[in-house]
């Protein structure tokens, strides 16, 4: 495959290439050594040239050409310094690094493609994609006996190494706090009762944000999980005129959210586990990218689905109602932030959970403000969406949004191979 444009009857290069293509490649040649411009420069064309795509200007098109014939110049003087006419030794010289440290050459691509190369930048190296590149700058590294130090054994792509028992713990650990509290609630009664349930909603909410929370955000996270257990109950007092003492918990979503906390863990070991085999099998950037967003939306849709039955079943043992729009949206909110942070996008999670939890504090904040003089108005939002939906539909509209937003940015994000450059299961 080649960069090179059509020639113009002039003789002059023109790039027909569209200009988002061309930008990008410019900015990957940035990144990559002399030596490979010379590769492309003796083939007629340099591939990071500015196109003359409109109207065949002869002015543009003579100044496209002083271009081509100072970068290939200074291509053929780089390799004299060099002293190697090998492009991809010069590449595997300036990504050593990389390369030394990939345990197999999906590694060594994913951080290509993180550095801007793409595979119309591979064929410049005579290589049909970035995987085809990266295979072979595996092969050039020495490895000696090819073990990984301290004797430790690479996972086969595809696969994963066990679970630690640490991230066994806080898979489970949510589940069975939200199980106890329920046989305390079942076996106490009066004074003891309220203790036994305050005390198991306290710690599966401890447990819930220190599992599934983006590192920095376990305090929105814990006011999230807190909302969802009081927090449509004090609005409700709220807008009464109140609080005026306690106000009910709902316990079911709290209870659904525990249990939903191992088949979240597991949806995230999923989709590590299935885009590692995808990049194992993929043959282009292109290829990875549309198996790797449908698998990402599938496993948030199969967490709904399990998420939706396990608030149905908490509302079924507690005595409550169907599964209210806001658990199911918190749900799949702390899912989608703990994707993002497993494969390194923790400010995008962190940033999400506190637009939801600032949201949600604010609704409250209005509606208490708006009980100061000539500030009615400030409620007025609030009073809308509960007169449309009840109290369940702030909460719903803000971890929809924020959950809404996440996924669209966890889809761009997690399609790149570079997303999943040495990330493992978790």
């Amino acid at each position: 495959m080649s960069d090179a444009g059509a020639s113009a009857p002039g003789g002059h290069a023109r790039d027909l290439r569209p200009a988002h293509e061309t930008a990008r490649d410019s900015r990957a040649e940035t990144l990559l050594p002399g030596p490979v411009l010379g590769a492309a420069g003796a083939g007629g064309t340099a591939g990071g040239t500015a196109s003359d795509r409109a109207t065949g200007d002869r002015a543009a098109g003579d100044r496209a050409a002083g271009r081509d014939q100072r970068l290939v110049g200074h291509a053929r003087a780089a390799v004299a310094r060099h002293g190697s006419a090998d492009p991809v030794k010069a590449l595997l010289h300036r990504h050593r690094e990389l390369c030394e440290r990939a345990v197999d050459p999906l590694e060594i691509a994913a951080g290509l493609e993180a550095h801007g190369v793409t595979d119309r930048t591979a064929a410049r190296f005579r290589h049909r994609d970035v995987f085809s590149l990266a295979e072979e700058l595996y092969a050039r590294v020495p490895r000696g006996d090819d073990a990984p130090p301290d004797g430790a054994t690479a996972p086969a792509p595809g696969t994963a190494a066990p679970w630690s028992a640490r991230a066994v713990l806080l898979a489970l650990l949510p589940g069975a706090l939200g199980l106890l509290t329920v046989a305390g609630l079942a076996a106490a009664d009066g004074p003891p009762r309220a203790v036994a349930g305050a005390a198991g909603a306290l710690g599966v909410v401890v447990a819930l944000a220190a599992g599934a929370a983006a590192p920095g955000a376990r305090a929105w996270t814990g006011f999230l999980l807190g909302y969802a257990l009081a927090g449509d109950g004090l609005l409700d007092r709220i807008q009464a005129g109140g609080p005026d003492g306690a106000w009910p918990l709902d316990l079911p979503p709290l209870l659904g959210l525990a249990l939903a906390a191992a088949p979240a863990a597991w949806c995230a070991r999923l989709f590590a586990v299935r885009a590692r085999r995808r990049l194992a099998t993929s043959r282009g950037l292109a290829d990875f990218s549309s198996g790797a967003r449908p698998l990402l939306l599938g496993v948030v849709a199969l967490h709904t689905a399990a998420l939706t039955g396990l608030l149905a079943l908490a509302g079924a043992v507690l005595g409550g109602g169907p599964p209210g729009g806001g658990a199911l949206a918190l749900g799949v909110l702390l899912l989608l932030t703990r994707l993002l942070t497993a494969h390194g996008f923790a400010g995008a999670a962190a940033a999400g959970l506190t637009a939801a939890g600032a949201a949600q504090a604010l609704a409250l904040a209005s509606v208490l403000a708006a009980r100061l003089p000539g500030c009615d108005p400030l409620a007025r939002p609030v009073e809308a969406a509960v007169a449309a939906g009840g109290t369940a539909a702030v909460p719903t509209l803000a971890c929809g949004a924020a959950a809404l937003a996440l996924l669209a940015y966890a889809t761009a994000v997690l399609g790149r191979a570079s997303a999943h450059a040495g990330t493992s299961a978790t």
